[in-house]
């Protein structure tokens, strides 16, 4: 597990991501268990409330669910829920300003697409 950032970003919310990255990069393929949230506490050295939070968030999207005695586990479809979602903020937070950037600028659509197939090289 990589360390969490210091990037003002509150750690719950940076755990959710970790275990989403984790989902997208199949190191956590669905149907598979989640470290507990004391193993995620333990490792981070955080309040297991806190991770209790991340995790839980991902339980309210229907990313994770709970075996009852057992822990959580990763759903049916996660991976593709988390792509969509992951796609939709990256749309929101790098599309949407960059096209925004850009009209400011005076860039039309063609140059900011040869911009785009330039960095594609």
């Amino acid at each position: 597990m990589a360390l969490l950032n210091d990037d003002g970003r509150p750690i719950f919310q940076q755990i959710a991501e970790k275990i989403e990255d984790d989902i997208i990069e199949n190191r956590l393929p669905e149907q598979s268990q989640v470290p507990s949230t004391n193993q995620f506490a333990a490792f981070y050295q955080i309040n297991p409330a806190t991770a209790a939070k991340g995790v839980n968030l991902l339980v309210d999207q229907g990313i994770l669910y709970k075996k009852r005695g057992i822990g959580m586990f990763v759903a049916e479809g996660a991976r593709n829920a988390v792509m969509e979602k992951r796609k939709q903020q990256f749309y929101e937070h790098y599309v949407i300003t960059m096209i925004r950037e850009a009209a400011k600028l005076g860039i039309t659509t063609k140059q900011l697409t040869e911009m785009i197939m330039k960095g594609d090289a």
